[in-house]
C-alpha cells in the first residue's frame, strides 16, 4: 500500500461513520455497509453502554462524529502534506490505549497506520469494543490493512511505544518502556480563560466544554481563569443545557459524594443542582466539580498559565482554542502538543 491507498481508505471510513453520528436506520448499500454489517456497528453502539456505563449512546455518536470530521479529504490532504513520507518506516508500534472516553485511541492508531507503520493495539478493558469494529471497517475497505493491524493482550516483539494513562502508570511506562522509542503521555487536563466580554453564543458553546463525556476525558475544562468581578451566574446560565446530566446515575454520585465532602469541610461552594464550582487554584478538579481562580490582569494570566503549561493539554477562550471545541480536535492536533506522526516518520 502507498500513502495514497492508506489516506483513501480512511476517507472511505470516515464517510462511513457519518452514517453513524444518528440513529437512523439502514437506508441503502450507499452507506458503504450492507445492512447486516450497518445493524451489527449499531448494535455495538448500544452495546458500549453495557460494557461501561459512561458510555453513553449520545456520546459514543459524537466521538463517531468527530472521527468522521477528523477524516475528510481536504483535511486528511491538508495534515499529509506537512511531512515527508519518502522513507516511510515499517516498524511495530505498540499502542496502549486510554478508555476514558469512547475510541480516544483513534488518533495514534491513524498516525501509525497512515505512517505505514504496523499497530499492536492494547486496549483499554473500557473501551475494547468499539475499536476493533471500526479497524474491521477499515479492513473491509482495504484488506491489506490486516496484516498491519494486530490485537494483543501483552506488547511483546515491538520496535517503539505509545502509551497513555495516568501519572502513576506513565512511571511504570517510563520504566518498562524507556529503552524504547516512546511517547508517554501523563495526566493532563484542560482550562478556560475568561475576559468578560463573551458572548451568549460562546458561553452556551462552552458547556460542551465541560459536560461533553461527563467531562472524563483530558481536553474537557476542569479549571477557569476569570477576570476579578467576573459574573459566574453567566457559566450557570450557559450550562442549563446539560441540566439532565445529573439523572446518569454515575455521575450523579459524583457529585453527591464531592458535595458532601465539601460541605462536612464547611468549603465553600456555588452550585446549581448539577454541578460545583468551587475557588481554588489547582488544575484538576474531581467529576462534577469546576474549579476557578480569579485573575487582576493579562499579565498576571500569563504568568498562571505558563507555570502550569506543562500539566495543561488546550486552553479554551478568545486568542486560543474557540469555546465549544475543546472535543473536537483537528487531525493535526496532537495531545500533549507532542507530534505523533513526526515520531512515527522518524523511527529507525
Amino acid at each position: 500500500m502507498n500513502l495514497a491507498d492508506r489516506k483513501n481508505a480512511f476517507v472511505q471510513v470516515g464517510k462511513i461513520l457519518s452514517h453513524f453520528t444518528e440513529n437512523k436506520e439502514w437506508e441503502s448499500h450507499s452507506c458503504g455497509l450492507t445492512k447486516e454489517e450497518y445493524e451489527n456497528f449499531n448494535t455495538l453502539i448500544l452495546k458500549s453502554k453495557v460494557h461501561n456505563g459512561w458510555f453513553t449512546e449520545d456520546n459514543v455518536r459524537k466521538s463517531i462524529e468527530g472521527i468522521s470530521l477528523m477524516l475528510e479529504e481536504e483535511k486528511l490532504n491538508k495534515w499529509i502534506e506537512a511531512y515527508d513520507f519518502s522513507n516511510s518506516p515499517n516498524k511495530k508500534v505498540g499502542v496502549i490505549m486510554a478508555g476514558n472516553i469512547p475510541l480516544v485511541g483513534f488518533h495514534d492508531a491513524l498516525c501509525v497506520l497512515i505512517s505505514g507503520n504496523t499497530l499492536l493495539a492494547k486496549l483499554s478493558s473500557e473501551d475494547a469494543i468499539l475499536f476493533p469494529a471500526v479497524m474491521e471497517i477499515l479492513i473491509t475497505i482495504e484488506p491489506r490493512f490486516k496484516e498491519k493491524i494486530q490485537f494483543v493482550q501483552k506488547l511483546e516483539g515491538f520496535d517503539a511505544v505509545i502509551a497513555t494513562g495516568s501519572d502513576n502508570s506513565a512511571r511504570y511506562f517510563e520504566s518498562y518502556f524507556g529503552k524504547y522509542p516512546n511517547i508517554i503521555r501523563k495526566n493532563r487536563t484542560s482550562v478556560a480563560v475568561f475576559n468578560g466580554n463573551e458572548t451568549e453564543a460562546e458561553l452556551k458553546n462552552f458547556a460542551d466544554d465541560v459536560f461533553l463525556y461527563f467531562g472524563k476525558g483530558c481536553r474537557n475544562v476542569t479549571k477557569l481563569y476569570l477576570p476579578i468581578g467576573f459574573d459566574l451566574d453567566k457559566i450557570f446560565g450557559s450550562f442549563f443545557k446539560y441540566k439532565e446530566i445529573i439523572t446518569h446515575n454515575k455521575y450523579a454520585n459524583n457529585y453527591d459524594y464531592n458535595k458532601a465532602i465539601y460541605l462536612m469541610n464547611q468549603i465553600e461552594l456555588i452550585e446549581n443542582g448539577f454541578v460545583l464550582l468551587k475557588e481554588d487554584e489547582s488544575l484538576h478538579s474531581p467529576l462534577s466539580v469546576l474549579n476557578y481562580q480569579f485573575y487582576k490582569d493579562e499579565n498576571e494570566l500569563e504568568s498562571l498559565l505558563n507555570k502550569e503549561n506543562e500539566s495543561i493539554q488546550c486552553i479554551v477562550g478568545k486568542n486560543h482554542i474557540p469555546f465549544g471545541k475543546a472535543q473536537k480536535p483537528e487531525v493535526w492536533e496532537y495531545a500533549d502538543n507532542v507530534d505523533t506522526m513526526e515520531f512515527l516518520l522518524s523511527l529507525k
